[in-house]
Formats: structure tokens, sequence, C-alpha cells
């Protein structure tokens, strides 16, 4: 299967000189990066090794899924930060697992002695909850279902009707969900989340809390992945 690893990208420099280095080429078959808008010079250097780097044109996570959805040419695509919390190390396991068979891989970092040293008490409460809810409410197993250092077929996006239209804003909890509803195959590998490098964290807890919620209730009100992705979520 060829391999796209995604670089989500936003004035993280001083991270990439350390992490870039780290990510061995047969890792993957493509490398891209999705920019927000860096000023900071990630753009040039992503570009002076090697990786294609394309600009954001909508705004917010959402966005940055849909121009690299659009832009991937593998059959499997990579999330990846690239800011520090994603350890390079753990790509191969990732894809290693979907090979046997699996349609989407989770880099959890609360399985299997993984830990987390970027989480607040908050954030680690409301993963928690988050993972719980999504589990009740759709039959799943999941251990941390907001992570975005994950790998999924193309497959996965096509049947869970995640490439045609506008995504909700929080694209982690939705790739879980429809994962779910089409009775796709999912497992987790254990994924340390390591400090930040640099840059800040883009995360409101408490109004990107509201996004997953928003998600959660949507989905399980539109149960139909057809009418559910008619109605994207706005902010």
């Amino acid at each position: 299967m060829k391999v796209t690893l995604v670089l989500y990208v936003l004035n993280e420099i001083g991270a990439l000189r350390v992490v870039l280095p780290r990510i061995k080429r047969e890792w993957y078959d493509e490398l891209i990066a999705i920019d927000g808008g860096s000023t900071d010079g990630s753009v040039e250097y992503l570009r002076e090794n090697g990786c294609a780097v394309y600009r954001q044109k909508r705004p917010s996570w959402s966005g940055a899924y849909r121009e690299a959805y659009e832009r991937a040419e593998g059959e499997v695509i990579v999330d990846f930060s690239p800011d520090g919390n994603s350890v390079p190390e753990v790509i191969p396991a990732l894809t290693r697992k979907l090979e046997e068979g699996y349609d989407m891989v989770i880099a959890s970092r609360y399985t299997g002695g993984a830990k987390s040293e970027d989480d607040s008490p908050l954030t680690r409460f409301g993963n928690f909850m988050f993972t719980a809810m999504i589990n009740l409410l759709y039959g799943t197993r999941y251990t941390d279902s907001l992570v975005i250092f994950r790998a999924y077929t193309r497959s996965l996006l096509e049947r869970g009707g995640l490439l045609e239209r506008d995504l909700d804003q929080c694209v982690t909890a939705l790739l879980d969900i429809r994962c779910a509803k089409i009775k796709a195959r999912c497992a987790d590998v254990p994924g340390d989340e390591p400090a930040r490098l640099s840059g800040v964290s883009k995360m409101n807890p408490l109004l990107d809390g509201l996004r997953v919620l928003a998600v959660i209730l949507k989905e399980l009100v539109y149960r139909d992945i057809e009418a559910a992705s008619r109605r994207p979520i706005r902010w």
C-alpha cells in the first residue's frame, strides 16, 4: 500500500528541525505538509528537505484535513503532528497493523504503558470522558478517541462519507464514529506523547470540547452517513 505521511504545520520550525530528521524515507511513499500560514521559516525548511507543502485554503482543523484528503495520493494516510507531540518511530507500527487488515490504527496515549507529557488534568479528563461517550453510544472500544496521530485507509474515508463534503470541526472524533458506523476494523498501538518542542498549542479546551460533543450528538441524531454528511457543523 502506498503511504502518504501528512504533517500539519503552523509555525513549528524549532520542532521540525528535531523531528523531521528522525522520519526515515522507507516509512512512507509520499510526504506532504499542510501549512496553516507559517511565517517562521517552517515552509522553507520543509521544501528544502524534499517535502511538498500546500497552503491551507480553508480555515480550522477541518480545512486542514480536507486539504490533506484532496492532496494525498496514498492508499494509506498517516496524520502526524510535527510539533514534538508525535513520536516518529511509531509510524512503522501503525502501518504494519494496517497491513494485517485493519482500516484505522490509533497511536493511543493511554494503552500499553504509553503516556502523555502534554496533557493537563482538564484535557486528560476530557479525552477520557469523550472516549467513554463514543464507546457507550457507538459500541466501540477506543482508548484514545481524540489523538491526531493515527493511520487509516482511503477506503475508510470513502465508505465513511468523508471525501465528498466539508468536514466537521473535530475530525478525529468523526473518524472514530464513522469507523464504527460502517463496522470497519480499528486497533491501537501504544504511542507516547512527549511535550511540545516549539510553537504554541492551537487547542482551546472549552471550545474544542464543545466541538467534540457536537459531533458525537449530531452523528447520533443523524445515524445515516449520507444524512450526517450533509450537515457539517459550522462555528
